[in-house]
């Protein structure tokens, strides 16, 4: 990479005691992301994807190894990083505005009230959200309720953005409709992004590199993309476009590399 890395994480490892010693999930991850770069990362259910987004959220404790974000080694949980989960966790008995306000009155406490309450609505209004600002989320749908999470994560300014599989438990269409969303708000100011996907077109759409997980245990990046696809995207000329399924066929080969590898392990053992 030509550029320093923004977000560096160094012999990552995590693993947990057992009556029988030491389960390694994930052992030796290193991963570079440049400043302003959305990084996918790829694998199999149950490959520790989600074990190192939260690692570097600082919302899991780390085994070994570093986490370096913008020349800083991080000790836990800060809000230099927007997490954005699969599930809203929204507050249900505060409104969507008052769920983003939380974060922001928490991270700007010294900003002025009403500054703090128009950052809250620009971003709500931003992933579309102008109407139903006021509505709890029993009101909304899952899809509006993530679009309120988007909006809290972008509020809060974080150097980097970390996204554990936000929208795989919606539908395709409303996938669709918040991955466009998620693009807009990206391109706004390329903030740095990490996001776990299971979806190999998702990730082609949305990314610069994806990143490939081996299966576990004791899994490490096994391979790195470059998409390299013009941006800013859109779907159906994405789909056009010459190297879109050379490259998916190199995503879903390296993924049926490891499923055999791990049918193989499985039955050996």
């Amino acid at each position: 990479m030509r550029q320093p890395p923004f977000l560096e994480t160094i012999a990552l490892q995590k693993s947990y005691p057992t009556p029988a010693g030491a389960a390694v999930i994930v052992e030796g991850f290193d991963l570079r992301v440049a400043k302003g770069e959305l990084v996918t990362l790829i694998g199999h259910s149950g490959c520790g994807k989600s074990t190192v987004l939260s690692m570097i959220a600082g919302l899991t404790d780390i085994t070994g190894g570093h986490v370096v974000l913008d020349g800083r080694e991080i000790d836990g949980a800060g809000p230099d990083r927007g997490v954005v989960f699969q599930a809203p966790c929204l507050l249900p008995w505060l409104s969507a505005r008052d769920n983003v306000m939380l974060g922001v009155d928490r991270v700007f406490p010294h900003v002025d009230p009403a500054d703090r309450r128009r950052v809250a609505e620009y971003y709500l209004g931003r992933v579309g959200l102008a109407d139903v600002m006021d509505h709890r989320p029993a009101a909304l749908s899952r899809g509006m309720q993530q679009r309120v999470g988007l909006a809290r994560a972008f509020a809060l300014a974080p150097k980097m953005l970390l996204l554990d599989e936000p929208f795989g438990m919606l539908d395709s269409l409303t996938r669709h409709e918040l991955q466009d969303v998620l693009l807009e708000l990206w391109e706004r100011d390329h903030k740095t992004a990490l996001m776990v996907t299971h979806d190999v077109d998702e990730a082609l759409f949305l990314s610069d590199r994806v990143v490939m997980m081996t299966s576990g245990p004791r899994a490490r990046v096994g391979d790195v993309l470059e998409v390299g696809m013009p941006r800013p995207r859109d779907r159906a000329a994405l789909l056009d476009h010459p190297d879109y399924y050379r490259l998916r066929a190199a995503l879903l080969a390296f993924l049926e590399g490891q499923r055999t590898r791990s049918e193989g392990a499985s039955a050996a053992a």
